[in-house]
């Protein structure tokens, strides 16, 4: 079977090789053709273009790009009609795949959605458009599901794929870790300040005044694999900071507490065990327009999850340094860490055990032999 994926950002890259591997696994002999990243890369197939070429973050952002957008789309549905796949399927990065599906139907792809869009926080009228041009729809959150009951689309619940993730890791141990990094002995914060250059700017800006004020705390940067260690080093010449790329799950592992941008990286934070404040701010102009366009009560995963505030979130003017130096203390100190251990364990129960990509896998492929 031949199988053309499209996927956006670092975490459509991990999910869509997870289901890569999946796929193989079921269909030795699967001949894939792909939009992602390093992960899905190392898997297997042949990759069309990486995620970071097309990286633009917030509405204006992606207003400015938008010549260089319509000439991605355009060159995508030309390599579709050359690779003639037996179905596409879309991960996610709603913005870019909706236009795809919407040809991709007309010209009789069967296609198939792995990752929702977030109708269910912004723009639900997309709902009409994915029921006409999607076949099937995985969904990885539970809430989702009952989302799409309401406009009678019939979605599968396959669980979260960063589960599988976090299992089938390699697991280290801190010491090692530290002495691999020649980190010292102080316990670890780590700071995960997005993957686009704009966020890391503004994200650290704040982030970094925190190493001044908890000196017996080592901070450590979680660098983007979209990014290279030389946009970096501006950041990194602090008393107190390090900086280690391409190994956040191991980094988180061994950190104490987190300060995360709001994104995946929330819950792959909470689902590691690790105490997070959750950040967020971007340009002015951006969130103007996002404030009007999305309805959710909360921002982070971890509590759209599960329907109340488990981690602390500051979006915009709230995420400045005075309320995060309150909140992280709270979080190395006392009950709120404790009652979020707790909260966290109900969280991995909620998202309904591993092995989202094997299930997401088995379908697509018995649907495509039936």
């Amino acid at each position: 079977m031949k199988y053309y994926i499209i996927s956006g950002e670092a975490s459509g890259d991990l999910h869509g090789s997870n289901l890569m591997k999946a796929l193989l696994k079921k269909d030795p002999k699967a001949d894939i053709r792909f939009w992602g990243g390093d992960l899905m890369q190392q898997v297997g197939g042949e990759l069309v273009l990486h995620y970071k070429e097309r990286a633009f973050m917030g509405f204006a952002e992606v207003i400015t790009n938008l010549s260089k957008i319509f000439g991605f789309i355009k060159f995508c549905k030309k390599d579709i009609l050359q690779f003639n796949p037996d179905k596409i399927i879309f991960i996610d990065n709603s913005g870019f795949n909706l236009r795809i599906a919407k040809w991709a139907k007309l010209n009789k792809f069967r296609t198939i959605y792995y990752i929702s869009p977030q109708v269910w926080a912004s723009r639900s009228g997309r709902v009409k458009a994915i029921k006409r041009d999607i076949d099937e729809m995985y969904v990885i959150l539970p809430f989702v599901k009952d989302f799409y009951k309401k406009y009678d689309f019939d979605v599968k619940f396959v669980g979260h794929p960063l589960l599988d993730a976090i299992s089938n890791r390699k697991k280290v141990q801190e010491e090692d870790f530290k002495k691999q990094f020649q980190l010292s002995d102080k316990p670890i914060i780590a700071l995960l300040p997005g993957s686009r250059k704009q966020e890391i700017k503004k994200m650290l800006s704040i982030m970094l005044k925190m190493a001044e004020k908890f000196k017996d705390y080592q901070f450590v940067i979680a660098g983007a694999p979209s990014q290279d260690f030389d946009f970096y080093k501006q950041f990194i010449n602090k008393e107190n900071v390090q900086f280690i790329s391409n190994r956040t799950y191991d980094l988180l592992s061994v950190s104490y507490a987190a300060l995360v941008t709001s994104g995946t990286a929330t819950l792959e934070t909470a689902l590691l065990k690790v105490p997070e404040v959750v950040c967020y701010k971007t340009s002015w102009l951006s969130y103007q327009i996002g404030k009007r366009l999305i309805d959710l009560k909360f921002i982070s995963l971890v509590n759209l999850i599960m329907e109340k505030e488990v981690v602390k979130e500051l979006i915009q003017e709230d995420f400045n340094e005075v309320n995060l130096q309150k909140e992280l203390d709270k979080i190395l100190n006392g009950q709120e860490r404790s009652k979020m251990f707790l909260e966290y364990f109900e969280l991995e129960k909620k998202l309904g055990g591993v092995g989202a990509s094997e299930k997401t896998a088995e379908y697509i492929i018995n649907k495509l032999q039936n």
